[in-house]
């Protein structure tokens, strides 16, 4: 039995002339049946129990503290459901086996995910794929931020957070949300408006930690289509912007200061490095060649940038710009699918003669999830004025080469401090890097599923595109438990992946 599921998106008008609707990703689910042979158990023969041990880890006191992948963040939010299924409190859960405590987290108030200020919805609610495409649930959602809680709370993971946040004091003051300053999240369960996450994560005076911290170091620059500034040499993150890459002195010396913190009373702990962002289905899902044209269509664009791509010509004669750069920037359409006309800063600057630094994407291009929305959409109900052909795709929505090295090599500088610290710390180290680089490549086994980074069905990514579904965060507690096992001789029996789920329904 063979079931597939077609995403279809707006039509592509010009005045007079007939694009018809296209459908730029089949995503298909194939169920396949597995029989399995073998001895019959005797029913009642006895399976001696397995007694847990902790080793020399001690898991009586466990304090979680890292970002939406420690939050529990999944299908574009933060709900109750994605609460429970972290991988923190799934790592509670087994601890709990070998003389672990109480886990208490800063529960959302219901499972839409959106968030309040002052009653006015500054959150949207959480994903669920209504059988065509990923869409939001409708409702009002009941977490007002200025309704705090009050702990103690063993999970700091703080959506969005970057590293240097964790010590920035103020970044749970309501008065800093509307200006950028401070963190929502935060904000509902901080001790103080003056308070700093690590400082409140050190007050639990933990036995054991888990830290995965670092991602949105680099992940905002690269979901905002490299938008940002890398701020590599520059040692003051008060001046960054939102979208920018952290400077890894600063990154080192904040983890750095990080541990010091959470080990300051003999805590052990485990951390983990940053994943592959250029792996993940947000980069991955969108081709480069989304628009399918007729030839009547694709030669009326041709006559249009005829003179755009005659100045490249002139260009090039007089020695601006090189043969293969001419050809790189030529505009050219044709019956079938076409890429997308895009923005691209890495061009040289012809604009004293009039020409936009522009070019059609390449299979080297990444373009982010959210450009599915964008691409052939009207500007301004403009019919001539189409995104992706006659208007060029901004910056923010393509992902270049040269901004997906500059992920690289941060990703690349951030990960050696981590496992250097967690070598000199003599701290259990996860490999996420690897780990969920094998899941997008050739995916992985996980019990009788497969999962991948395939949209929606991969098992993998929730509707986001960024964040495991519950299945992903039991696979990657799975791991920590592995690394933790290894480094202080415990035995943490792993979790079932049948016990987590991997597509949250519309109600909860």
């Amino acid at each position: 039995m063979f079931h597939c599921l077609l995403i279809t998106y707006n039509n592509l008008k010009f005045t007079d002339m007939n694009i018809n609707k296209y459908k730029w990703l089949m995503l298909c689910l194939g169920a396949v049946i597995i029989s399995c042979t073998g001895d019959e158990k005797d029913p009642s023969a006895e399976e001696e129990p397995i007694v847990v041990v902790s080793g020399e880890a001690d898991f009586s006191k466990f304090v979680s503290i890292g970002n939406s992948l420690t939050a529990g963040y999944t299908d574009g939010a933060l709900f109750i459901a994605s609460q429970q299924n972290s991988f923190p409190n799934i790592l509670a859960g087994q601890f709990a086996l070998a003389g672990g405590g109480e886990f208490n987290q800063p529960l959302m108030n219901d499972n839409l995910g959106g968030m309040l200020l002052a009653g006015n919805v500054i959150v949207q609610n959480r994903l669920y794929f209504n059988g065509s495409a990923p869409v939001r649930v409708e409702g009002m959602p009941t977490t007002e931020i200025t309704a705090t809680l009050s702990g103690p709370f063993n999970n700091f993971g703080v959506p969005g957070a970057k590293s240097f946040h964790f010590i920035a004091p103020g970044y749970g003051n309501v008065a800093g949300v509307p200006i950028g300053q401070a963190n929502p999240y935060y904000v509902r369960f901080a001790s103080s408006t003056n308070a700093t996450v690590l400082g409140d994560a050190a007050a639990q005076q933990a036995t054991f930690f888990s830290l995965w911290a670092g991602n949105n170091d680099v992940l905002a620059y690269a979901t905002s289509g490299g938008a940002g500034v890398n701020q590599a040499g520059n040692f003051d993150p008060t001046t960054y912007g939102g979208n920018d890459i952290t400077d890894p002195n600063v990154f080192a010396q904040v983890l750095n200061g990080m541990v010091d913190a959470l080990t300051a009373n003999g805590a052990k702990g485990v951390i983990a490095n940053i994943p592959n962002v250029m792996t993940i289905p947000y980069f991955n899902t969108v081709p480069y060649n989304p628009v399918p044209l007729d030839a009547a269509t694709a030669g009326m664009l041709n006559q249009a940038y005829a003179p755009y791509n005659g100045g490249l010509a002139q260009a090039e004669a007089v020695g601006l710009i090189s043969s293969a750069e001419r050809q790189a920037r030529t505009i050219n359409f044709a019956a079938g699918q076409n890429a997308v006309v895009l923005e691209d800063e890495y061009l040289t600057d012809l604009t004293a003669l009039g020409l936009p630094s522009i070019r059609q994407s390449t299979s080297a291009d990444k373009i982010v999830l959210p450009a599915s929305g964008v691409i052939g959409t009207l500007v301004n109900n403009n019919p001539q004025m189409i995104n992706g052909l006659t208007v060029p795709l901004a910056d923010q929505w393509v992902l270049v080469p040269q901004e997906q090295q500059e992920v690289i090599t941060a990703t690349a500088n951030f990960n050696t401090i981590i496992e250097s610290v967690a070598n000199q710390r003599g701290l259990a180290f996860v490999d996420a890097f690897e780990i969920l680089n094998e899941v997008a490549s050739t995916g992985v086994q996980f019990d009788e599923f497969t999962l991948n980074a395939s949209l929606v069905f991969g098992g993998a990514f929730s509707l986001d595109g960024v964040h495991p579904t519950a299945r992903g965060y039991a696979f990657m507690a799975n791991k920590f438990m592995e690394a933790i096992n290894n480094q202080y001789g415990s035995n943490l029996p792993s979790v079932r992946a049948r016990n987590y789920i991997t597509l949250y329904p519309a109600s909860m």
